[in-house]
């Protein structure tokens, strides 16, 4: 049974070895640069857990692993385009070091690439099963970013509209990267569909839990400001939560918020009141609860001994409950 630490160290080392190199350098460095910006390789460090788990082949296993890592970043290289960001993981974005043009084709590059680690898989029958799930979560995945784009001018968002985005957005890419895990092992198709459903629901929770951190993290420990998507008039599950629960004295002072002059500090301060009145923390936590309960339910419908599986209860567990 492969530890996440153990699964975490095997897909750095793989990554470390990749050779993504390639002429016009324009095009290729930029790809070696993002994939070595460091990250939690949450997806393909579960994948390999779970192909663990289902004894696949370990040369598959890592092929996979890099196929969902790459496209992966892929998709942040694209998103800091989009959302004209200078820094990702403390260092400068493609699109800053290099420029908007060489980060749009080095991003295609990647999905490229991507697809070029998934045509490795043997036997082409499971290959041709991964490519599926792949192909409908990446264009599920520019769904949900398109929702999230729509989102910035749309006046008004309900909750099941903002769950299905983040379904889309986040948590897609994470329950398919382990399903090709049990896809490339020898796991049952009911067995497969298990593990899916554990990781879009606890998907799901991860990044409620974002929502919930980003206004209530401790700053000590958080490694970014808290309150930035308040700032940003970002609507987040407690957002639209507290619009939803406000009486007319407490929409006012939302709508106040969002649209008025104040300083970033007022603003948070003034807004989180209004959380905290509504109890907005702690419906929060129980949206959060909610899905993470329903993914472990559905891991333990999976076909395999429950010490196979308790290393991906116990990260899944060390992610949601971070920095609470």
């Amino acid at each position: 049974m492969l530890s996440f630490k153990q699964a975490f160290l095997e897909v750095e080392k793989f990554i470390a070895e990749a050779d993504f190199s390639g002429n016009p350098t324009e095009l290729y460095d930029p790809i070696s640069y993002s994939m070595n910006l460091g990250g939690k390789r949450v997806r393909p460090a579960t994948l390999l857990m779970v192909a663990d788990i289902f004894e696949a082949n370990k040369l598959d296993a890592l092929h996979a692993a890099m196929g969902v890592e790459v496209f992966h970043n892929f998709t942040l290289v694209h998103d800091d385009i989009m959302d004209e960001a200078p820094l990702r993981r403390g260092q400068d974005t493609v699109y800053k070091k290099w420029n908007r043009d060489i980060a749009i084709l080095s991003g295609d590059v990647m999905f490229v690439k991507a697809v070029d680690y998934f045509l490795k898989l043997q036997p082409a029958e499971k290959m041709g099963r991964v490519l599926r799930v792949f192909n409908k979560t990446a264009a599920e995945v520019c769904d949900g970013q398109q929702m999230d784009m729509n989102f910035e001018t749309t006046e008004e968002v309900s909750i099941p509209q903002y769950l299905r985005m983040i379904e889309l957005k986040t948590a897609v890419l994470l329950a398919a990267s382990l399903k090709i895990g049990a896809i490339i092992g020898k796991a049952s198709e009911e067995d497969a569909d298990n593990i899916y459903e554990f990781g879009k629901n606890v998907g799901i929770a991860f990044q409620l839990q974002d929502d919930y951190l980003d206004a209530y993290a401790d700053p000590r420990s958080f490694g970014k400001r808290v309150g930035g998507d308040i700032i940003a008039n970002k609507k987040t599950y407690l957002l639209l939560e507290a619009m939803n629960l406000a009486n007319e004295e407490q929409k006012l002072e939302l709508k106040s918020c969002l649209d008025g002059e104040l300083s970033d500090d007022d603003k948070v301060n003034r807004v989180k009141a209004v959380y905290d009145q509504l109890k907005i923390p702690q419906l929060s936590q129980l949206k959060m609860k909610t899905y993470f309960d329903r993914g472990m339910e559905a891991l333990t419908k999976v076909n395999v001994a429950q010490e196979k599986k308790q290393p991906l209860m116990d990260i899944a567990e060390e992610l949601m409950y971070r920095n609470i």
